[in-house]
């Protein structure tokens, strides 16, 4: 029971059905038709366990229009007593067409007597675990929902008109009527679901509005920009110019720094669009100050790729640039640990490991997450507790290539100031996709040939399949191997998640440095990889990806002035949310469409990864659908932090419990 949350009576009152049986009538066995889910009742006519092709219980029962066989490859003795011949039973199941005639393979079924009542209401069935029965959590639900304060907490004034209460709308929920339409209760339109989104929603608005006033409260370092200072000497020396988008993403990191809260803001833009010159212009007003900054990503790939770019930019500039990761062992790593303690340098790179024990800083001012999604709730919660210094907090800058959908940045998101770099620098060549069975492998690797003669880098992507990673690297391993043999004059690289560091990191060397021109690779290239003479990128397995991934994929080509080709590689057959997944990528190159489409394919609890256990906290409502109850909710949440504040504070609490810390990460 703790497992599934519910510790409180109001954790079983909200533990909603997922389904419903229906218990309320009998079917006539004659009037079955295949793929009816029904409720027959009769008599026991056979019941006999056979040998053939393995141990089974088959009975016959009868009820006086036809005959209909039931079917166990799994049972017990009692089912046998139970199914005596002779007794009357109540089945319910699936019914379809068997050797014999209609049959219903593992039916649910009960003993009845001639008077036994039908079910007054439909049967809920529970989201459970394997080992916590049907029936027990009905019980455990049906006391706990008598048992809950069920009372209306917000004022009536402030709630959407034409709401059933609360109570109401719970109790329909658990055990609704016979009558009602089951299409309503599955799709979540009737009114109770109607009232039970919108309470949803309205905790969910209250614990982010309420994280953002309690940082309000807290202190932070307030920084000036300095005419003459680090920034500028930086925008200076850059070797481009930025974009109008740019510059107004960076004065509104300037605005925030500049005061005595700690900022807590989302910087968002698709892939390429330049939002590591952005971080280290926003390192740079810290910096300036005497105060340290931490960059964290998700891969050492990427970490590195920010650390040579910022080592390039900042150390001519008299900044001393740390580089920590988990690999960085012995003495070069603990030279680097008394660098960051000692406060000499002045901006620390890295992944995780930036946020481990023993990395102390002297005064962090700034901490920067690159790819905030990838990172979980706790790792986040980990990073603020270990930046605070003394009274004052950090500023926290998160940074994502995958664009937000505006109803998740009204809700998931609703804590956080959001800046938009929403245009991609000059230059940039649109990138073409298009979409290839494998069984036109052979014409795929053609290409590359022509992509390699004429001097340009490819890179092949595998898929990384969870479950089995050793098929993984035999699927990488046996396309690098193809590779080779098609161009044995050729440079052709592999690289994974299990090569050791240095290795890795040699390989993505000679490919930058162009020596190296195709690259097999898992998932690890990712983010980040900025190789602009590469003009060809081959996802293989493409229907195995998600929107967001295969898009981030994408942006790795299209970094030059050259045109470039996104190749998508499928196994058919194609499930129809590969289908759609396949058919947005050919579509648009559009990250914030994408992200749209994204929304609508899977859902907001994937599409979040892990700000990701916040994503559960919405159980019942549909952001894809809900969008005008969101805004709702919003105003109410405002109305009732500022007029009515322990109301909200026992609203959360109910919705809640003890799980609003995680939106604060």
């Amino acid at each position: 029971m703790e497992k599934l949350g519910l510790v409180r009576d109001i954790d079983l009152a909200l533990h909603l059905p997922l389904r419903y049986e229906d218990e309320t009538r009998i079917t006539p066995i004659a009037a079955l038709r295949d793929g009816d889910n029904a409720q027959v009742e009769g008599i026991v006519r056979d019941c006999e366990i056979q040998f053939r092709p393995r141990r089974q219980l088959v009975v016959k029962i009868d009820d006086g229009t036809d005959e209909l066989w039931l079917r166990f490859l799994n049972f017990y003795p009692n089912h046998q007593k139970t199914l005596g011949v002779g007794r009357r039973v109540r089945v319910r199941g699936e019914a379809r067409g068997g050797f014999f005639g209609r049959e219903m393979v593992h039916p649910s079924f009960k003993g009845v007597d001639d008077d036994t009542p039908l079910a007054a209401a439909l049967t809920p069935v529970y989201p459970t675990s394997a080992t916590l029965p049907q029936a027990y959590l009905r019980k455990a639900v049906a006391s706990g929902l008598q048992r809950a304060d069920l009372s209306e907490i917000v004022p009536a004034a402030l709630l959407p008109a034409g709401l059933m209460s609360l109570r109401d709308a719970l109790r329909f929920l658990h055990h609704p009527t016979p009558d009602v339409s089951l299409a309503t209760l599955e799709d979540h339109s009737h009114p109770a679901w109607q009232r039970l989104k919108f309470e949803e929603l309205l905790a969910q608005q209250l614990s982010q509005l309420q994280a953002k006033q309690e940082r309000a409260l807290q202190q932070a370092p307030a920084f000036t920009v300095h005419a003459g200072g680090l920034q500028e000497k930086l925008l200076a020396a850059l070797p481009f110019s930025l974009t109008p988008a740019q510059r107004r993403v960076v004065e509104e990191i300037a605005l925030d720094l500049q005061r005595p809260v700690p900022m807590h803001r989302l910087l968002q833009g698709d892939v390429g669009s330049g939002k590591t010159v952005v971080a280290a212009l926003s390192a740079a007003i810290a910096m300036n100050e005497g105060w340290q900054c931490a960059l964290m990503a998700p891969t050492e790939i990427l970490a590195e790729q920010h650390f040579r770019k910022l080592v390039g930019w900042l150390e001519p500039l008299g900044v001393q640039v740390a580089w920590l990761t988990g690999s960085r062992k012995g003495k070069a790593r603990r030279e680097m640990l008394a660098r960051v303690a000692s406060g000499e340098a002045g901006l620390v790179v890295g992944t995780h490991a930036v946020i481990q024990g023993e990395v102390e800083f002297a005064r962090l001012g700034l901490a920067i997450i690159d790819e905030q999604h990838r990172f979980g709730v706790a790792q986040r919660l980990a990073l603020r507790a270990k930046l605070q210094q003394g009274a004052l907090e950090p500023h926290l800058l998160m940074m994502s290539a995958t664009p937000i959908p505006r109803t998740l940045a009204m809700t998931v998101f609703a804590d956080l100031d959001v800046s938009t770099i929403d245009e991609l620098p000059p230059g940039r060549t649109p990138i073409v996709t298009k979409v290839f069975s494998d069984a036109r492998r052979d014409n795929v690797i053609l290409t590359i040939a022509d992509e390699v003669a004429r001097g340009r880098q490819v890179y092949w992507v595998c898929p990384l399949i969870e479950e089995s990673e050793t098929l993984d690297l035999q699927n990488a391993t046996a396309t690098h191997q193809q590779l080779c043999e098609a161009l044995p004059d050729e440079m052709v690289g592999l690289l994974h998640g299990r090569m050791p560091s240095a290795e890795k990191a040699a390989v993505m060397a000679l490919f930058t440095a162009g020596q190296m021109k195709v690259l097999v690779s898992t998932t690890v290239i990712e983010v980040g990889v900025d190789v602009p003479n590469a003009s060809l990128m081959v996802i293989e397995h493409a229907e195995r990806f998600g929107l967001s991934q295969l898009h981030q994929l994408r942006g790795r080509v299209g970094r030059g002035s050259v045109a470039s080709v996104c190749v998508l590689v499928y196994t058919a057959p194609l499930s129809p949310t590969g289908k759609d997944r396949l058919r947005a990528m050919a579509e648009t190159n559009d990250g914030f469409e994408i992200a749209r489409r994204d929304l609508e394919i899977r859902g907001p609890g994937e599409f979040l990864g892990a700000r990701q256990s916040g994503a559960p906290l919405l159980r019942f409502a549909d952001l894809a659908l809900d969008e005008a109850l969101v805004h709702r909710a919003r105003a109410v949440a405002t109305t009732l932090l500022a007029q009515h504040p322990r109301i909200a504070e026992q609203h959360v609490l109910r919705w809640l419990g003890g799980k609003a810390e995680y939106l604060k990460a």
